[in-house]
């Protein structure tokens, strides 16, 4: 099962870059955006997404991400007096106070709390340096190959920076962890407050889409003088998810609704391959039966414009030994889904039955070494 969700993450990544350049009938004045499906990472606007530009407090995605996936969420962080002195958004933390790593995140995530950033880097890293370490390596696993991070909080750095793709990528990946989707979803939470204080902070979300836009369900807002002010948001409509990045884009707010409207007026999401069917028969060497039935193990469903539909062709790549005996439900191949002459999307096979193998040698072969085991 590892091997085969290596696999899939290399095929995702793969096809997320092989999808042809998007032609659009909609503009945004942000120096560089994107529109992506989040399950298979196809683009569905662009404009300049592979100019590398300074992303500001979008950073915390990955700030977050890194965290989520250390496991450390209930551990105790105390915060240092580097930490509280971060500069710039803050969620005022003082010098010694504790919180857990997953109130910081939501600190993070809701007020962009720069404070809090450094304190969760210097938990799980031991230094701010370690920590962007894990994030650039992060990234790398991701496919984000034009991304490199210097510090948790996005402050200006001639060394921090990404693209509007590779920011799609890296939300796209992270929206996948439940963790993830809850925290940048929350509209309100409230966290401890300081020791030396009866009240407790309570944090209010920055991004407006969360309110204003129908189906909004995150993620991230960002500034700085140098970046400029970006976003990146995603929206969920008929369980079809989008992630919209703007990079230094003055009207963010207005712009982003544009885009998901524009995708979600001229895109539907549809089923490709169906899990709920067989999808083929095929030969078995050595059985005692002569076929197998295989099937893919989900559903693939990918946004189309109207006239794409008749452009799909599905392609399966079936294991090369299919030799009894067979177990049901273990790994058959893959189904390949094209567009056009470029790979979309791909989807695991599986097997519909066992069967048994017709040969004494491996009935032989299974006696002997149960007798081993016995002895």
């Amino acid at each position: 099962m590892k091997k085969i969700m290596t696999l899939l993450l290399v095929t995702i990544i793969a096809v997320t870059f092989s999808f042809p350049q998007v032609c659009q009938a909609v503009d945004t004045c942000a120096k560089a955006a994107v529109v992506m499906d989040v399950s298979t990472g196809r683009v569905l606007y662009s404009k300049n997404s592979n100019t590398v530009l300074p992303m500001a407090s979008t950073t915390k995605i990955m700030t977050t991400l890194v965290a989520i996936e250390s496991g450390k969420l209930n551990e105790v962080v105390k915060v240092s007096s580097k930490a509280s002195g971060t500069e710039g958004s803050s969620i005022y933390l003082q010098v010694g106070e504790q919180l857990t790593v997953e109130e910081l995140l939501y600190g993070i995530m809701l007020r962009s709390g720069n404070d809090a950033s450094v304190a969760v880097a210097e938990h799980i890293g031991g230094t701010v340096e370690k920590f962007a370490e894990m994030m650039n390596q992060k990234a790398k696993d991701i496919g984000a190959k034009n991304t490199s991070f210097a510090n948790p909080h996005g402050l200006d750095h001639q060394n921090h920076y990404t693209t509007a793709r590779d920011l799609a990528l890296i939300t796209s990946y992270a929206l996948k962890n439940p963790k993830f989707k809850e925290i940048v979803s929350t509209k309100r939470k409230s966290i401890s407050g300081p020791p030396s204080e009866t009240w407790e902070r309570a944090l209010v979300n920055k991004n407006k889409m969360l309110w204003q836009y129908e189906g909004g369900d995150g993620v991230k807002t960002g500034y700085t003088s140098n970046a400029g002010r970006c976003l990146v948001s995603s929206a969920t409509k008929e369980n079809w998810q989008l992630v919209c990045v703007v990079l230094n884009c003055r009207p963010m707010w207005d712009e982003s609704s544009a885009l998901l409207n524009y995708v979600y007026e001229n895109y539907e999401n549809k089923k490709i391959i169906d899990a709920a069917s067989k999808y083929n028969e095929i030969n078995i060497k050595g059985g005692k039966e002569k076929t197998v039935g295989v099937k893919p193990v989900k559903d693939l469903l990918l946004p189309l414009k109207r006239d794409e539909l008749d452009k799909i062709k599905i392609v399966p790549e079936y294991e090369k030994n299919n030799i009894a005996p067979i177990l049901k439900g273990t790994n058959a191949g893959l189904l390949n889904a094209y567009l056009n002459e470029d790979l979309v999307g791909t989807v695991p096979l599986e097997y519909c039955d066992s069967i048994k193998s017709n040969s004494p040698i491996y009935y032989l072969k299974k006696i002997i070494k149960k007798f081993g085991d016995t002895n």
